[in-house]
């Protein structure tokens, strides 16, 4: 993610992380804890914020919108794994959904027509 947060830093494009510990305890550090390993670790360039809930009751309002909006490959609204992403564009429409298998260049070309027509 932080390549494409470089390669469209003079667009209207920014990458949100907001991690999670619902899927195997992956993230049980504090909000501290995980900023400084994204960013020392894996040199994030993007806003990081405090760690959420995207499943569930207890699913914050950003993720029970946008799950709501576009369901998974397979017709599910729940998050699988951490690292599924979604692009919203300016008019907080959400474009697209992809799985967390999905590498962040393969987001490449959609980005850009979704940063075009925005213009």
């Amino acid at each position: 993610m932080r390549t494409l947060q470089e390669e469209f830093s003079d667009h209207p494009f920014t990458v949100l992380a907001f991690p999670c510990n619902q899927f195997g305890a992956q993230e049980p550090g504090s909000d501290a804890e995980i900023l400084e390993f994204a960013t020392t670790k894996y040199q994030a360039n993007f806003p990081i914020f405090s760690k959420i809930n995207v499943n569930g009751s207890q699913a914050c309002e950003l993720y029970a919108f946008l799950t709501s909006q576009r369901e998974d490959e397979e017709g599910n609204a729940d998050i699988p794994w951490n690292f599924a992403k979604f692009l919203v564009d300016g008019n907080g429409e959400v474009v697209g959904r992809f799985s967390p298998q999905t590498a962040p260049e393969e987001l490449k070309t959609i980005i850009v027509e979704t940063v075009e027509a925005s213009a």
